[in-house]
């Protein structure tokens, strides 16, 4: 039978309401997760975190998945495992053996890292900060570096889930309002090549060979495959400002 334009009219306006209902319903939920995620602090590598602070070079490891895409893993990896010592320039090894304040400024804006000792920028390199998830603003300290470790997160139903094996030269820093748990860190990436554009999770991306000079010339000195700090070998201040362009 067919419905008059009264009947009609009617269900049109509770379909709309109906609707409306479950957006509301839908928002809140939302809201609600997301308060609870921020008071369980979130962590940059959502999957693997902080679950292995070895350093170690995980052997026969030849692909990656980023955004559900596998990637080769470079053999350079392979090599730069076997190498205990950095191979640097005699000129940045004597800025690291400086006694001069060591800072790292990173411009979100112009998704760039300013290394500085003292007033002299050390290095300068482009940077991806995050796209999936906010890089944190402020000043924190490293207080881990891992010559390798395995990152994993994101989601497959999204496609962003990623799992990378031997990310190199870790660094992971922290504040009073960013905690180590949240597993933000700067540190080489060698499955993509978009650097001055945001390609992470929350993270600082660096280009491998950019991240292996940052890495030993920050401190603490390397001891080995993983170096924390102490009382008396604290971390490099870093300070992390600006705003991460949408692309």
């Amino acid at each position: 039978m067919k419905k008059s334009p009264k009947v009609r009219s009617r269900n049109k306006k509770l379909t709309l309401i109906l609707c409306g209902f479950v957006i509301a319903i839908g928002a809140a939920v939302l809201s609600l997760l997301m308060q609870k995620q921020g008071s369980a602090q979130w962590c940059a590598n959502s999957i693997s975190c902080l679950s292995n602070l070895s350093g170690e070079f995980e052997e026969n490891q030849d692909t990656a998945v980023f955004l559900g895409e596998n990637i080769p893993v470079p053999s350079s990896l392979t090599q730069s495992a076997s190498v205990s010592f950095p191979i640097l320039g005699e000129s940045t090894l004597i800025e690291s053996g400086s006694t001069e304040q060591k800072t790292i400024y990173i411009d979100l804006t112009a998704q760039k890292l300013y290394a500085h000792q003292g007033d002299k920028i050390v290095f300068e390199m482009p940077i991806s900060s995050g796209k999936w998830g906010q890089t944190p603003t402020g000043e924190f300290l490293v207080w881990s570096k891992l010559k390798f470790t395995r990152m994993k997160g994101g989601n497959k139903e999204l496609g962003t889930y990623y799992n990378l094996p031997n990310v190199p030269y870790t660094m992971f820093f922290e504040s009073k309002d960013v905690p180590r748990t949240r597993g933000f860190g700067i540190h080489g990436a060698y499955w993509h090549n978009n650097f001055g554009h945001p390609m992470s999770h929350g993270c600082v991306n660096l280009a491998p060979t950019d991240a292996e000079k940052l890495y030993y010339w920050a401190d603490p000195p390397v001891l080995g495959i993983t170096t924390q700090t102490t009382k008396e070998s604290p971390g490099t201040k870093i300070v992390i400002y600006g705003t991460t362009p949408v692309e």
